[in-house]
This record gives structure tokens, sequence and C-alpha cells, in this order.
């Protein structure tokens, strides 16, 4: 699979099932439209950062509400328990923004008034009306109508794990969430914040190629990853013969989910720090593949090849190599990546640990002439 920036490989996306959703509690509330609208005004229940933009039409949350006066049930929604006692909504932000909507009276697509949809899939009597045009008793039932909420909370681990897979188990907007728009949902805190802040920093646009950020988060998973397999040696997996790389990531995250700014700074200094490295050395090619049959790169960024020359350019400067004591980088830039050893590390069993260490030896030696001791 494929997006216009980014090749993706399905079998990197793989999702797990371990013990942490045995560590799930879960209870049932039932709350009213008027509670849900105010602790969502009041910051208690919250919508995860950017995971979903509100996409019903006038018609479909005219529908919803004309459902709700009708005195037909509302389906359940999802709420998670955060570190600070907060309500994140897991699903159902569509139904709730909704009803918040109509009862402030601006429909948040446009800005503009929100009156019912006119049209016959509308009850003729509160067709075209906006809600201050309701009778008393009208406006009450929207208020005072409950809907069902099933709430979660993760108690251990202290990592969210078991709460990424709820969120990936739960979904019934119709559209698969990615894993990594999954993590934005789950993992908030300084470090979801500095992955938004890097993805917006100009050199890595214009690697990327494009100043428009992922709807899928792609781009930002590349830098989650670049981040956990520089520390892979300091991780359980790193003794492991595989990894799930869903997992992997979903761990690093978790325990790097509230960063302190000296932290985050050095984090930034890093990633900005091989990303100027790497389009400097290897200009806009960096990162892609090579076709020999058509003496062409590829127009996406490979995540596999990405990983590999990204850490080796980390260990390199952390190593104090001087990256102006040669000019032919290009040139060895495509012996890399035409050389089988390396083809064969970043093609097949991509998770294989072994494999790993040794797409980034091989990337050392090639590019930078290093040899890269990993200490086991």
């Amino acid at each position: 699979m494929e997006t216009e920036n980014f090749e993706v490989l399905e079998e990197e996306q793989q999702p797990y099932s371990n013990d942490d959703l045995y560590n799930i509690s879960s209870w049932g509330a039932d709350l009213t439209f008027r509670e849900l609208i105010q602790m969502y005004d009041e910051g208690d229940l919250i919508k995860p950062e950017l995971q979903r933009k509100y996409v019903w039409t006038k018609d479909e949350a005219s529908r919803f509400i004309d459902s709700i006066l009708l005195g037909l049930p509302v389906p359940s929604i999802f709420l998670a328990v955060d570190d600070d006692e907060r309500r994140l909504i897991v699903d159902g932000y569509q139904r709730i923004m909704s009803a918040r909507d109509y009862v402030r009276g601006v429909f948040t697509s446009d800005e503009k008034l929100f009156r019912l949809s006119d049209k016959e899939i509308i009850n003729s009597r509160w067709r075209g009306k906006s809600f201050e045009e309701l009778e008393a008793e009208e406006k009450r039932r929207i208020r005072t109508t409950t809907i069902h909420a099933i709430i979660f909370e993760q108690k251990y681990p202290n990592n969210d794990t078991g709460m990424y897979q709820i969120f990936e188990r739960i979904n019934t907007s119709g559209k698969t969430l990615k894993p990594q728009e999954i993590r934005n949902c789950v993992y908030q805190g300084s470090f979801n914040e500095l992955l938004f802040e890097l993805n917006r920093l100009s050199v890595w646009r214009t690697i990327v190629g494009s100043e428009k950020e992922d709807p899928r988060m792609y781009d930002m998973e590349l830098i989650l990853r670049f981040f956990a397999i520089c520390d892979i040696k300091n991780s359980d997996e790193f003794q492991e013969k595989q990894i799930n790389l869903t997992k992997f990531l979903n761990v690093y995250m978790g325990k790097n989910k509230n960063l302190n700014d000296d932290s985050s700074t050095a984090l930034k200094n890093r990633f900005l720090c091989v990303m100027t490295i790497a389009r400097e050395l290897f200009g806009q090619s960096v990162f892609r593949r090579y076709n020999e049959k058509t003496s062409k790169f590829a127009k996406s960024i490979h995540p596999i090849t990405f990983e590999a020359i990204s850490v080796s350019i980390y260990f390199a400067h952390k190593e104090g190599y001087d990256f102006n004591s040669i000019d032919n980088y290009s040139e060895r830039y495509h012996e890399l990546l035409q050389n089988d050893a390396f083809i064969d590390a970043t093609s097949v069993r991509t998770t294989n640990v072994e494999n790993i260490k040794q797409r980034i030896k091989i990337a050392l030696k090639i590019l930078f002439g290093m040899e890269y001791d990993w200490g086991n």
C-alpha cells in the first residue's frame, strides 16, 4: 500500500492482543446531553487532539436531532478516563457535537445558524427550525435525553497499551483508524505535542515533499519510529527475536508520554539535526528506494530505508563523525541502496531485531565508513 508521499507496509501495522486488556475496567453511566455539553464546554470531556474533525453533514446532524425529538433510542458512546480524570471521547464525537451545536445554535462545519434540514427526512413539526424556535418541552427533551456511556479505565500497567487496543477494536465511524491516529488519541501529552511540532518543521516537510501533513499521520509515525529505533538498545524488545512494530511504538510513546522541557528540547534538536544533515548530504531522494531498471528514485519515502539511514546519521553524529570529511555521499548512497545485504535487511522480515541492527550497521559502514558494535 502506498500514499502519495509514503510507502505503507501493512505487515508492519499489525494489531496485537496481550494481557494488558485484562487490566481494563469498564462501567456504564447514563448521561444527559445537558451534562455532556457542559462537561465538553468546561474541559472535563475532551476530543483527542486532531482525532477527528466534525464530518457529519447538516442532513446527518439534523437526522440525529430528529431522532432525539422523536424519542428514539440513541446508540451508546465510549469514553476513557485519562491521567487527569477527564473523559476522553473514544467513540461518539459526531453525536455529542451535533447535539451541542444544535443547542448552542451554530453548526461547526460552517459556523452558521444551525437550523434543522427542511427536507422530508425531518419530521414536519420541526423541519427547518433552530433550537430557539422549538417549543419549551422540545428543548427540554433534547437537554434531558440520556445517552448510555461505557467508560474505560486502565489502572495497570501505566502505559495505556490496553487502552490502545480498546480504541483499535471500538470503531463505529466506518473508517478504520490507523495506528498513529490511535496513538494520537491515547497518548496525549508533551511527547505527542512534540511530534506535531516536529512534523511541521520546514526541513522535514521539504524531505517529505509536501507542505500538507498526512491525514492518516504516517509522517508523524515515521518521526516516532526514528526516536524509538534510536533507543531500541534500551528496550526489552532488543533481546527478542522479533518485534511487533505497532506494540513497540505504543510502548515507547507511552513511556515518554509526559516529557519534561529539557527532554523535549533534546529530542527536537536531535530530529532537526539529523533531518538537516540528511537533506544536505543526500538531497530530495533521501529515504527513497532506487529502481535499477528505471534508474530513478521512488517518489515516496520508504519507512525502513528512512529508519536505517536516519538512525545511522544519529549514531554517526553521536560518535563525533565529521560529515564534511568526504564529498561523495551521492555515490555512497547509491551503493547502499544497491547493496544486496542492505536490500535483504530492508525487504525481508523487516521487524526481525537482527535485521534492524544489520541494516543500520550496513548504512553506517557504507555511508560513513564506521563500524558499529551493538554490544551484545
